[in-house]
């Protein structure tokens, strides 16, 4: 007998589990231990821990009316539901469910793609349609559209966009639920909405308005526990011709400031399309130097000219792409070349050039596949070293800040004095700017199988999660483990937009019953508690 969830009798859970089987089917309710088991979070923090988040059990629906059955059933019985879309954003808490004995609404069955167009540059798409399943999609029928996928490229598009994932290629595509126009939800009370131009059922133009009349709604669907998406529009990427793939090297630590100075510029006016990475040779790697360095009150900018010819490697490193005609794209590295002329010392490099379409071959030789709208598994074959043993799983902190040198430098000394004074090697310097407007900064913390270590890492994460909130560094998404924590560090007002949430929460799930606690937001029965 499965274990019911909190405050759900056996007897209850057994009927409820027989009424879910009579909307999608008895061998697509998963009750069995094993079964259940495929739900966890592969890379929890709280590894075989009491308060380690399971699944009671999870139901696998095919169609709409299926999903609204399931709904109806969980408020007829007052179940927790928490919906996923293919489970696979391992860092941030994969399948599991933030409120530990939820029933997982598996909607990877739902993988239709049910649109595309090349002439409007748009598809349409279940919840179960992986970025796999897309590009396989496009390729096989020799459509010359490109999806943004994030690295690795395994999840799903509604997924990702609903956690506001971010890829690669060009602005307009690159923020994932920026990309979205118009979806289909279930609320929590089975009712089932579109958004948009969709709300007319005649609409022939869905996929190329985002708004409809009246307030624009699709924002509450996204890091929220308002409703169950059925279906979003995308708009995607024309191919171009060709592409070229480069990078900008500084060599000074002070240079930082108008190093991202050109380099916003260079990206709000369009001329750098494509998402940048920004990355510290010197900064990046623990050596007794730079930790003697960090552990000083100040440092100036001879001892960091000192520290730089002493590794005879750049500061700072830029790298991205241009896509586009072969004399545009010629015109805008350019342009760019230009621009960060300004810098003493700058140095340029092209990392590769691309001409579209590819062959079968030429894709697979690509090595940084996702800038090309190539969805892959690399990522993974190189987190470890030659024959190091295989990582247990990490949780990613990704602060987003303003993209101006000043905030970067500052960043980096809080969070570098920060490792230090707990005796640990430094993090690696590494930001990616997928907005023009802010670079996201990453840490990555391992988890493991030994329940020590991970309390280390996760007192780790939460002291930095406060120590970035207090230097008004907040994280874009968490790991359902710090999700409340992180809506703390929302402060304004008293908390005014976590009791909008709440107050959002009770009108459309009056029972509780959708992913409670999901970002923080816990239906009213279950506020004010630690879990």
């Amino acid at each position: 007998m499965p274990t019911a969830p909190p405050g759900i009798s056996d007897r209850v859970f057994a009927t409820a589990l027989r009424r879910f089987e009579e909307v999608v089917g008895r061998e697509w309710v998963f009750s069995r231990d094993e079964d259940v088991a495929l739900y966890r979070d592969a890379y929890s923090p709280l590894w075989s821990e009491e308060e380690d988040r399971v699944a009671s059990a999870a139901v696998a629906p095919r169609t709409v009316e299926e999903v609204q059955g399931i709904v109806r059933v969980a408020n007829e019985f007052k179940v927790p539901v928490y919906p996923i879309s293919t489970g696979k954003n391992l860092t941030y808490g994969g399948s599991a469910p933030v409120y530990s004995g939820s029933v997982v609404v598996d909607l990877k069955r739902m993988n239709r793609i049910l649109d595309v167009s090349e002439r409007d540059e748009t598809c349409l798409v279940e919840p179960g349609v992986s970025y796999f399943d897309l590009y396989r999609h496009l390729r096989q029928n020799q459509i010359k559209l490109w999806i943004d996928c994030p690295d690795p490229g395994w999840g799903g598009l509604i997924g990702n966009a609903l956690d506001r994932g971010g890829g690669y290629t060009s602005i307009d595509f690159r923020d994932h639920f920026d990309a979205h126009c118009g979806m289909e939800v279930v609320l929590p009370t089975g009712d089932v909405v579109r958004t948009g131009l969709g709300a007319n059922s005649r609409s022939k133009a869905w996929q190329h308005f985002k708004y409809g009349m009246g307030p624009w709604v699709d924002g509450i669907f996204s890091q929220s526990n308002y409703g169950i998406v059925t279906k979003m529009g995308f708009w995607l990427m024309r191919e171009p011709k060709h592409a070229l793939s480069v990078s900008v090297s500084a060599f000074k630590h002070s240079d930082l400031v108008e190093f991202l100075n050109v380099l916003t510029r260079l990206m709000n006016d369009h001329t750098i399309q494509s998402q940048v990475g920004l990355f510290s040779p010197l900064m990046s790697f623990a050596t007794p130097e730079l930790i003697a360095l960090r552990t000083k009150e100040s440092v100036t900018e001879q001892e960091w000219a000192a520290y730089a010819a002493s590794r005879n490697q750049p500061f700072w490193t830029a790298s991205f792409s241009f896509y586009g005609a072969p004399k545009l794209v010629a015109a805008a590295w350019e342009q760019t070349r230009d621009e960060f002329s300004a810098i003493s010392g700058v140095q340029f490099q092209e990392r590769g050039a691309f001409d579209f379409p590819m062959t079968d071959e030429q894709v697979e030789s690509v090595g940084d596949k996702a800038p090309f709208g190539i969805p892959s598994l690399a990522l993974f074959g190189s987190r470890n070293a030659p024959n190091a043993p295989p990582s247990e799983g990490h949780m990613d902190f990704a602060a987003v800040i303003a993209p101006r040198g000043e905030d970067v430098l500052a960043y980096a000394d809080v969070v570098g004095k920060f490792y230090a004074s707990k005796g640990l090697g430094l993090p690696g310097l590494f930001g990616q700017l997928y907005h023009p407007r802010v670079i996201t900064m990453f840490q990555v913390l391992q988890v493991f199988r030994d329940k020590e270590r991970n309390r280390q890492s996760r007192e780790l994460f939460s002291e930095l999660l406060d120590l970035c909130a207090e230097n008004g560094w907040t994280v874009y998404r968490t790991h359902s483990h710090f999700q409340r924590q992180a809506m703390q560090a929302f402060d304004f007002n008293d908390h005014s937009l976590l009791r909008l949430h709440e107050t959002l929460k009770d009108a459309l799930d009056p029972n509780g019953i959708m992913s409670a606690g999901r970002y923080g937001i816990w239906p009213k029965h279950l506020r004010g508690g630690t879990l």
